[in-house]
């Protein structure tokens, strides 16, 4: 299992949750070519954090065909808090939040056609294993 984090990233975790759906449970190849043409600002981050994940795997010396974004978490970071002035002497609040995000890759299950084709590939045996059921007589 290879993880990366993204600490105080400045952008709402209720934007950064929408590109962060979209990926988990993907393979990382997979999860590389969506963040790679997603309209979205936090795209660009979560890539960049999706890379320093499969390095750390790569560092750990796990298999990269079988990694998948087992789990992507974004929780609320710290919030600035600025002033706006409004009338009649008065301020409102702005709240200018921030966003921590995590990233776990592991191994995750072949698809159904990867299955298939490591069952063709997969040596056969010649024997055949029969089993006979005997009835016992009353």
């Amino acid at each position: 299992m290879a993880t990366a984090f993204l600490k105080n990233y400045k952008q709402s975790p209720r934007k950064v949750r929408l590109v962060a759906d979209t990926v988990r449970g993907k393979k990382i190849k997979d999860a590389q070519v969506v963040l790679d043409f997603m309209p979205k600002r936090a795209a660009l981050p979560i890539k960049k954090l999706l890379d320093s994940a499969i390095a750390n795997a790569k560092a750990n010396g796990e298999s990269l065909e079988t990694l998948v974004v087992k789990e992507i978490s974004v929780q609320k970071g710290i919030v600035a808090h600025r002033w706006m002035p409004k009338w009649r002497g008065m301020a409102h609040a702005i709240k200018k939040r921030s966003s921590h995000v995590k990233i776990v890759l592991g191994e995750g299950k072949p698809s159904k056609k990867e299955a298939k084709k490591a069952a063709k590939e997969a040596p056969k045996s010649t024997k055949k294993v029969t089993k006979k059921i005997t009835k016992k007589s009353e």
